[in-house]
Parts: structure tokens; C-alpha cells; sequence
């Protein structure tokens, strides 16, 4: 596209700078978009408005703005995803029938959890996540196992953007998201108790590449009432020890 302005970008690199301008971001205001994009505010407001329409963007009830789902289903049908979620697939299968709840893969993008596969049980407790659902990383089960294994600038990001605490559990202060973080490296597991969801707890692990680095994580999310049923953590385990070894990771000493 071209005759983008007087500041040489096309509208093609504007509407790219728009989306841009959630990096490390859940939600900005009109104003905000307007200042990270480099965009006048009557552009970035017709610009914005376009993307609302196509569903890349929706605006909340606060009039702030978050990215639309049809631009995480998008990014949920990349070949790397897809490879994952391949993989991931027999095992998630396995784990859904151990459990019979939730059964989660999810991989990290900025300051979020994007969900690649969900998988569930008849009776399941109800939770908000699906298939290309963007969740805050300190919130979720999957999202703490991220974090926690994520660059230290990912953490220092997490802590300016002025974390939400959702519920009673939420953990929102450094401190203790670093004691918490600091735990799932120890003992290779998450467990989070009505943190995002009232009535729910959640298990979660890494899942490693060929060369260690942890890639996704693997979760289960059941009724509060199962929280001691020790299915949960070893069939968490085990998946993500599977799809692990589907993707060429090796312990060291094996």
C-alpha cells in the first residue's frame, strides 16, 4: 500500500506498528497505541478502528484495548505451533484420560500464555482458557512455569506492567513471584491453587527441546476438590517428559 502519511510509513507499516505497540503489553488506551506506534491520534483512532472491525483488536468495556482472538488463532496455526501440537497430542490425549479435566499446552508470547491445545473432560470444572487464549504469565499454572524459565528481562517486564491480582491467590508482589519462581526451577512443577478461577487448581511443567531450552508448558486444570489426588502431578510429569523426549530432549547423564 502506499500514500501512508507524511511520515513515509505506508498504511500497511502503520497498521504493523499498531500491533507492535502490544509488545509486552495486555491492554493499551487510544492514546497509548497512538505514542508506541508513532502515530498521530486521529490516524492511530481510524487505523484502530479498522482493526476492531477485522477482529485483530478488541475494545473492552474500559475503552481500553487488547489484541482479538482472530490474531492469536493466527499465530496458534504457525508450522512451529502446529509441530508442537502434534507432537504434544498423544500425550495431552493420555493425560485427559488419567484426569478427565483440563488438559493444557500452552507457549509463551511477551507477557502472556497463548493457549495451542485444550483438551477436556465431560464434567470438567469451567475455566476461561481455549485454543488461542492469551492468559498473564503470573496468573496461570502454564504461564508461572514460562515465566520462571524465561529471561530475567521477561520477569523485570512482568513486574512494571503492574500485574493484576485476579483473585485472593494471585501472586503480584516481586518477592514472592521470585520465592514461587524460584520453586517450580527447583522441584520441575507448578501447582496453583484458585489463582485465575474461583473452584480451581491447576498442575503445570516445562516442556524442553532438543537443546533444554524450555519451549511450552503442559497443564492440567481440575475441581479444587481433587486438589490431593496424586494422578494429577505425576500425569503432568510425565507428559511433559514425553512430549520432552518427542522433541529430542535428553537429561544430562542419559
Amino acid at each position: 500500500m502506499a500514500g501512508g502519511g507524511s511520515d513515509g510509513r505506508s498504511v500497511a507499516e502503520k497498521l504493523f506498528a499498531i500491533a507492535d505497540a502490544f509488545q509486552g503489553r495486555e491492554d493499551l488506551s487510544l492514546s497509548e497505541i497512538a505514542a508506541r506506534a508513532n502515530l498521530p491520534l486521529s490516524t492511530a483512532h481510524r487505523l484502530v478502528a479498522e482493526w476492531v472491525e477485522w477482529g485483530g483488536l478488541v475494545r473492552g468495556e474500559d475503552g481500553r484495548y487488547r489484541v482479538g482472538m482472530r490474531v492469536w488463532r493466527l499465530g496458534v496455526r504457525q508450522p512451529t505451533a502446529m509441530r508442537l501440537r502434534r507432537i504434544a497430542m498423544p500425550y495431552l490425549e493420555d493425560l485427559l484420560e488419567a484426569t478427565t479435566e483440563h488438559v493444557h499446552l500452552a507457549v509463551r508470547d511477551g507477557l502472556g500464555a497463548i493457549y495451542l491445545e485444550r483438551l477436556s473432560g465431560a464434567d470438567a470444572v469451567s475455566v476461561i482458557s481455549d485454543v488461542g487464549s492469551r492468559l498473564p504469565l503470573h496468573a496461570t499454572g502454564v504461564g508461572l512455569v514460562l515465566l520462571a524459565h524465561a529471561p530475567s528481562e521477561v520477569f523485570d517486564e512482568v513486574l512494571a506492567s503492574q500485574p493484576r491480582r485476579y483473585l485472593p491467590n494471585t501472586l503480584t508482589e516481586e518477592r514472592e513471584l521470585r520465592r514461587r519462581l524460584a520453586e517450580i526451577r527447583s522441584f520441575g512443577i507448578s501447582t496453583s491453587l484458585e489463582e485465575l478461577t474461583r473452584g480451581a487448581f491447576s498442575v503445570a511443567a516445562p516442556v524442553r527441546d532438543a537443546t533444554g531450552e524450555v519451549v511450552a508448558a503442559v497443564s492440567v486444570i481440575a475441581h479444587v476438590e481433587r486438589v490431593g489426588e496424586p494422578q494429577f502431578a505425576l500425569g503432568v510429569r510425565m507428559a511433559a517428559r514425553g512430549i520432552s523426549s518427542a522433541l529430542g530432549y535428553r537429561p544430562a547423564g542419559e
